[in-house]
């Protein structure tokens, strides 16, 4: 059976369930998941509205950053979505999650899973604050 057992950029709501169930696995001894939400404020200042988008390559682009976390850590199952489109303060914006033998390899290969999609993956979120000011922020950050 594929590591990799689910992998989306979607312009719906994102289920941590649907989530939870792809990387379910009877070997797994520990599973971590990591659900980023919309705040209401970034560099002190307050978050009025936000969207993301995606380029074309980014699903591919997920896949590989996927494909590459599994080959490098002994885990058992992975999983990553991310949404694009409007969303509102509290709405889950990506979400991640490891299945492993053990809780020190699923906590490693979910970080660094995430933190490879945020920095690889060409999705942008634009941020328009309170004030009217806006900012875009996106891979390669």
């Amino acid at each position: 059976m594929d590591v990799v057992r689910l992998l989306a950029i979607r312009d719906t709501p994102l289920s941590v369930d649907e989530v939870m169930t792809a990387v379910a696995d009877q070997a797994a001894g520990g599973t971590t998941v990591f659900v980023g939400t919309v705040r209401d404020h970034d560099h002190g200042k307050p978050v009025g509205a936000l969207a993301y988008s995606a380029h074309p390559s980014a699903e591919r682009e997920l896949r590989r950053v996927a494909e590459k976390v599994a080959a490098d850590f002994p885990v058992t199952a992975l999983a990553a979505v991310h949404r694009i489109g409007e969303l509102r303060l509290g709405d889950i914006a990506v979400i991640v999650a490891v299945a492993a033998a053990h809780r020190d390899e699923a906590f490693a290969a979910s970080r660094r899973l995430i933190d490879d999609l945020k920095r690889e993956v060409p999705i942008w979120k634009h941020q328009v604050f309170s004030d009217g000011t806006t900012e875009w922020v996106g891979a390669g950050e």
